[in-house]
C-alpha cells in the first residue's frame, strides 16, 4: 500500500480518486491548488497524480519545478488528447499518464504497477564498465557520479542493463516497466530512453543502443 498525493483544480475528481485508492488500501492526499504542492514535504509520497490544466500553476510547470526534490513516480491526469502533449509530459519528467475521463479500473491498475515495480526486491549491484546500479536505492552512477534518472527512466536502464547485449522490443520493456495490463503505448518507451540517452550522454556514457525496426539494447 502506498502514500499518494493526488493534486486537480477540481474537488469531483480528487474525491473520486481519493475513494477508489483508499479502498484499495492506499493513504490518499488530495489538493485542489496547485500553488500549495511547493509548501508540502514531497519526500513522504509513493506516488504523485497531476492535473495539467489548472489555474495559476499548470501541470507541466508544477512537475517541472518538483521533479529534483521527489523520487516517486509522477503520473499525469490529461484532457488533452493530442500525443505531443502526452509526449511533452514524459519529457520533463513524468512516469506516465492517465487520459481523462478515465475507468477506476485503469487507475487502480496503473497505481498499483507503478506501486509494485517501486516495492521490488533487490539486494545487490549490478556493474558494467563504469556504470554502477544500486539496485536496493534504485540509482544509477557513472564513475561514482548518480545520473538524475526517474523512476521510470530508471527501471528501463536497469532492465536493459539485466539483459546486457540483448536486444529487447519496445513491447517487451513496456510490459516490464508498464505492467502488462496497462495502456501506455510504446511510444512512452522511446520518449523515456530519448530522455535517457541525453543523461546518460551527458555522464560521458552512451550505451542504450537501437536495432533498427526490432528495439533496444545495453551495450558498453
Amino acid at each position: 500500500m502506498g502514500c499518494i498525493l493526488t493534486i486537480d483544480d477540481e474537488p469531483a475528481i480528487t474525491d473520486l480518486i481519493s475513494r477508489a485508492l483508499t479502498r484499495d488500501g492506499h493513504t490518499v492526499k488530495t489538493i485542489n491548488d496547485p500553488t500549495e504542492v511547493l509548501r508540502l514535504d514531497l519526500s513522504r509520497y509513493d506516488l504523485i497524480m497531476c492535473d495539467v490544466m489548472m489555474p495559476e500553476i499548470d501541470g507541466f510547470e508544477l512537475v517541472q519545478r518538483i521533479r529534483e526534490l521527489v523520487d516517486a513516480p509522477i503520473l499525469f491526469l490529461t484532457a488533452k488528447v493530442a500525443e505531443e502533449d502526452a509526449v511533452q509530459g514524459l519529457g520533463i519528467g513524468a512516469d506516465d499518464y492517465i487520459r481523462k475521463p478515465f475507468g477506476l479500473a485503469e487507475l487502480r491498475a496503473k497505481v498499483k504497477a507503478h506501486l509494485r515495480r517501486e516495492a521490488r526486491p533487490h539486494t545487490h549491484m549490478l556493474i558494467l564498465g563504469s556504470t554502477r546500479f544500486d539496485l536496493d536505492a534504485r540509482e544509477l552512477f557513472v564513475n561514482g557520479v548518480q545520473v538524475p534518472l526517474t523512476p521510470t527512466e530508471y527501471a528501463i536502464c536497469e532492465y536493459l542493463a539485466q539483459y546486457h547485449g540483448q536486444v529487447l522490443s519496445r513491447a517487451q520493456i513496456r510490459d516490464e516497466v508498464f505492467d502488462w495490463a496497462s495502456d501506455t503505448g510504446e511510444e512512452s518507451v522511446y520518449m523515456h530512453i530519448s530522455n535517457s540517452r541525453i543523461k546518460l550522454r551527458g555522464a560521458g556514457i552512451d550505451p542504450i543502443k537501437t536495432t533498427r525496426g526490432v528495439g533496444y539494447k545495453w551495450q558498453s
